[in-house]
Parts: structure tokens; C-alpha cells; sequence
């Protein structure tokens, strides 16, 4: 099973995969960085940006541009089987959007969504869920060493 996960600088996203303790693969902060490739189907964990869009009515980019790069790539996104979304509770019907988005632009499963950094039963939901799940959802099942 490989979690694709893309954290901001704050590094709220990477805590959280981190607490999963599932194998997993960075998408590069920076433009200039190696672009990353994935081998293998994988859930895809990241970050909403510009909340609060439909409370103000303006134009949002929700997706971090760095997922969307990676999601460009049409081998990546050929393999992307779920998503889970983090985000900020205050921003009310925009909290997780980035999930919504690539749900729907992908067409898989949102499984998930997350405050923040998330919480330990944000943790235990989401990590059992994608284990649980992983047949159903076209991931790999965790070997017995992991």
C-alpha cells in the first residue's frame, strides 16, 4: 500500500502521514526539485488551499499546484485510487475541498477528510480504513512485516 502525500511548508499534511505509519512517497515542494513518479496504485493525501471561497464568492485554486503538476503527469494519475483531504474547519463548506475537487477531476473515492494536522481518531479512522479497504479501494494490501 503507498500513500502520495504533498505537505506545504507548515508540514501539517506530512504529520499526519507520518501518524499513519504506511509507506509513502512526498510530492516536492518546489518547482525545481525532481518531479516524483509512482510505480504502483496509491491513496493520495493532501491539503486545501484558499478556504472560504464559497462564503466570498472568489475565485479559488483549492489543489495545490504542486498536486496538480503531479496529477498531470497521466501515468500518475492513472494510478491514484482514493483521496484524502486535510483542511480547516473554519472555512466551513470549503473544509477538505481539495478532495471534492480531485474526487470528482479523477474519479475515485474521497475517503476521508481531516482537520489540520489531524487528531489520533483521525489517525486510527483513516489508517484502518485504507487497510481495511485496500482491495476494494485497488491498493496493494500490507505485507504481514508491515
Amino acid at each position: 500500500m503507498l500513500v502520495v502525500y504533498f505537505s506545504s511548508a507548515t508540514g501539517n499534511t506530512k504529520r499526519f502521514v507520518d501518524k499513519l505509519g504506511l509507506p509513502s512517497k512526498r510530492i516536492p515542494l518546489r518547482r525545481n526539485d525532481e518531479p516524483l513518479v509512482v510505480d504502483e496504485p496509491y491513496c493520495l493525501i493532501c491539503p486545501t488551499y484558499g478556504g472560504g471561497a464559497s462564503i466570498n464568492h472568489q475565485n479559488s485554486r483549492p489543489v495545490p499546484p504542486q498536486v496538480i503538476r503531479f496529477l498531470n503527469n497521466e501515468h500518475n494519475r492513472g494510478l491514484i485510487r482514493c483521496v484524502v483531504s486535510g483542511g480547516n474547519s473554519n472555512f466551513g463548506p470549503d473544509f477538505g475541498k481539495a478532495g471534492d475537487v480531485i474526487s470528482q477531476k479523477c474519479h475515485v473515492p474521497y475517503v476521508y477528510r481531516f482537520e489540520l494536522l489531524g487528531n489520533d481518531e483521525d489517525v486510527d479512522v483513516c489508517r484502518g480504513g485504507l487497510i481495511h479497504n485496500a482491495e476494494q479501494l485497488g491498493l496493494r494490501p500490507l505485507d504481514s512485516a508491515a
